[in-house]
Protein backbone atom coordinates (compact mmCIF):
# COMPACT_ATOMS: atom_id res chain seq x y z
CA UNK A 1 0.00 0.00 0.00
CA UNK A 2 0.83 3.28 -1.09
CA UNK A 3 -0.75 5.34 2.10
CA UNK A 4 1.71 8.29 3.76
CA UNK A 5 -0.09 7.94 6.96
CA UNK A 6 0.44 4.14 6.97
CA UNK A 7 3.78 4.78 6.74
CA UNK A 8 3.80 7.10 9.42
CA UNK A 9 2.07 4.39 11.76
CA UNK A 10 4.76 1.73 10.58
CA UNK A 11 7.31 4.79 11.05
CA UNK A 12 8.91 4.43 7.89
CA UNK A 13 8.05 8.37 7.72
CA UNK A 14 8.83 10.32 10.67
CA UNK A 15 6.23 12.25 12.18
CA UNK A 16 5.95 14.93 15.34
CA UNK A 17 3.49 12.95 17.88
CA UNK A 18 1.67 14.28 19.98
CA UNK A 19 -0.77 11.12 21.19
CA UNK A 20 -0.63 7.74 20.21
CA UNK A 21 -2.56 4.66 21.73
CA UNK A 22 -3.28 1.67 20.38
CA UNK A 23 -5.82 2.67 17.87
CA UNK A 24 -4.92 6.11 16.71
CA UNK A 25 -1.97 8.13 15.87
CA UNK A 26 -2.08 12.46 16.63
CA UNK A 27 0.80 14.33 15.06
CA UNK A 28 1.90 17.67 13.83
CA UNK A 29 0.75 18.55 10.04
CA UNK A 30 3.91 19.23 7.96
CA UNK A 31 2.01 22.34 6.31
CA UNK A 32 0.26 24.08 9.29
CA UNK A 33 -3.09 26.31 8.42
CA UNK A 34 -3.26 27.53 12.22
CA UNK A 35 -1.02 27.65 15.16
CA UNK A 36 -2.32 24.18 15.91
CA UNK A 37 -2.57 21.87 13.25
CA UNK A 38 -2.44 18.40 13.96
CA UNK A 39 -3.55 15.34 12.19
CA UNK A 40 -5.27 12.64 14.13
CA UNK A 41 -5.61 9.11 12.16
CA UNK A 42 -7.18 5.97 12.55
CA UNK A 43 -4.57 2.98 13.04
CA UNK A 44 -6.43 0.97 10.52
CA UNK A 45 -6.66 2.28 7.21
CA UNK A 46 -9.85 2.95 5.89
CA UNK A 47 -9.95 5.34 2.66
CA UNK A 48 -12.96 8.02 3.36
CA UNK A 49 -15.57 8.36 6.12
CA UNK A 50 -17.91 6.69 3.22
CA UNK A 51 -15.76 3.41 3.65
CA UNK A 52 -16.12 3.04 7.45
CA UNK A 53 -18.41 0.47 8.55
CA UNK A 54 -19.98 -0.45 11.57
CA UNK A 55 -17.48 -2.16 13.68
CA UNK A 56 -15.62 1.43 12.82
CA UNK A 57 -17.37 3.82 14.48
CA UNK A 58 -15.85 3.00 18.13
CA UNK A 59 -12.88 3.55 16.35
CA UNK A 60 -14.19 7.16 14.90
CA UNK A 61 -14.74 8.03 18.13
CA UNK A 62 -11.79 6.75 19.82
CA UNK A 63 -10.54 9.81 17.36
CA UNK A 64 -12.66 12.16 18.87
CA UNK A 65 -11.41 11.21 22.02
CA UNK A 66 -7.56 11.97 21.35
CA UNK A 67 -9.17 15.16 19.66
CA UNK A 68 -10.12 16.19 22.94
CA UNK A 69 -7.16 15.36 25.04
CA UNK A 70 -4.49 16.88 22.02
CA UNK A 71 -6.79 19.87 22.38
CA UNK A 72 -6.62 19.96 26.54
CA UNK A 73 -2.73 18.97 26.39
CA UNK A 74 -1.99 21.92 23.77
CA UNK A 75 -4.11 24.98 25.81
CA UNK A 76 -6.63 25.31 22.77
CA UNK A 77 -9.53 23.48 24.58
CA UNK A 78 -11.02 26.64 26.30
CA UNK A 79 -10.80 28.78 23.74
CA UNK A 80 -12.13 26.65 21.01
CA UNK A 81 -10.52 24.79 18.02
CA UNK A 82 -12.14 23.17 14.79
CA UNK A 83 -12.11 19.33 14.10
CA UNK A 84 -12.46 18.75 10.17
CA UNK A 85 -12.94 15.61 8.10
CA UNK A 86 -12.26 16.36 4.38
CA UNK A 87 -14.24 12.71 2.50
CA UNK A 88 -13.72 12.51 -1.26
CA UNK A 89 -11.85 14.49 -3.95
CA UNK A 90 -13.95 17.85 -3.99
CA UNK A 91 -13.79 18.10 -0.12
CA UNK A 92 -10.34 18.55 -0.52
CA UNK A 93 -9.06 15.24 0.56
CA UNK A 94 -5.51 14.79 -0.41
CA UNK A 95 -4.60 11.54 1.69
CA UNK A 96 -6.91 8.99 1.40
CA UNK A 97 -6.97 7.58 5.02
CA UNK A 98 -9.13 9.22 7.06
CA UNK A 99 -7.99 11.79 9.07
CA UNK A 100 -9.28 14.64 11.10
CA UNK A 101 -7.63 18.09 11.12
CA UNK A 102 -7.92 19.44 14.42
CA UNK A 103 -6.94 23.17 14.13
CA UNK A 104 -6.59 26.29 16.61
CA UNK A 105 -4.00 28.57 18.53
CA UNK A 106 -6.17 31.28 17.17
CA UNK A 107 -9.83 33.46 15.68
CA UNK A 108 -10.26 31.24 12.98
CA UNK A 109 -11.77 32.70 9.79
CA UNK A 110 -14.88 31.46 7.60
CA UNK A 111 -14.30 28.07 6.81
CA UNK A 112 -15.24 28.20 3.18
CA UNK A 113 -15.67 30.87 0.70
CA UNK A 114 -17.96 31.34 -1.79
CA UNK A 115 -17.03 30.90 -5.41
CA UNK A 116 -18.31 33.44 -7.33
Amino acid sequence: MDCIFCKIIEGTIPSKKVYENESVVAFHDITPQAPVHILIIPKKHIATMNDAESEDFALIGEMHRAAQQVARELGIADTGYRLINNCGKDSGQEVFHIHYHLLGGEPLGALVGRKA
